[in-house]
């Protein structure tokens, strides 16, 4: 019988790396996904992935239960991917999507979503102009989005890991999404499709 989460904690809190070996396995995929979706690079995302784990592995003993793990977790990589979002704003990184050269049309990153076997062409660049209307949102625009319409989660989950009222959330959430269904209303992908942005129902 898998241990619970808690237990798994409870052991890695007592040196168990087999436990903490668990708990990766348990969550590293769903990291992973966050961080690619905030990023939009998989070498980025792979490299906050680790950098999270390694911050909750060395900082185990301060965790106090406040939150529950993955809540905690979450809050590691969200501000990891902050951090990332923030330096490219800086230093006003190039777009992912200028040409490599004017020799050559291709991004410079692939888009986040390849297409699955027996996916359409069309579903795929849909996909693709979703993700990058994602990356062109501010980062604290970005990330409630990506966190409730993207991962799922729940409200209070989302408030506790990002460090802020359930109220401001869905204020951020309502103005993200705002904002994502203009982008998209603009690009001849959607206009011709007709393809309407999606909601999740606001009951969690």
């Amino acid at each position: 019988m898998a241990l619970s989460e808690d237990a798994l904690v409870e052991q890695c809190r007592r040196g168990d790396s087999g436990a903490f070996e668990q708990l990766v396995a348990r969550y590293e995929k769903k990291v992973f996904n966050l961080a690619y979706r905030l990023t939009g690079n998989r070498n980025d995302a792979d490299d906050i992935a680790q950098e999270a784990f390694l911050k909750v592995y060395t900082s185990l003993r301060e965790f106090r239960g406040e939150a529950s793990f993955s809540t905690w977790l979450y809050r590691v990589v969200s501000n990891a991917c902050l951090d990332e979002l923030r330096k490219r704003s800086r230093r006003r990184a190039v777009s992912l999507d200028n040409p490599i050269s004017p020799d050559d049309p291709s991004p410079r990153q692939t888009p986040s979503d390849r297409p699955e076997p027996g996916d359409s062409l069309e579903r795929a660049e849909v996909r693709a102009a979703v993700q990058r209307g994602i990356a062109s949102l501010s980062p604290d625009h970005k990330i409630v989005l990506v966190l409730r319409d993207i991962q799922g989660m729940p409200y209070e989950t989302i408030s506790e890991a990002l460090r802020m009222p359930v109220g401001t959330v869905k204020s951020r959430l309502n103005r993200a999404r705002s904002s994502l269904k203009q982008k998209l209303s603009e690009t001849e992908l959607f206009r011709d499709a007709g393809v309407r942005t999606g909601e999740r129902g606001e009951g969690r």
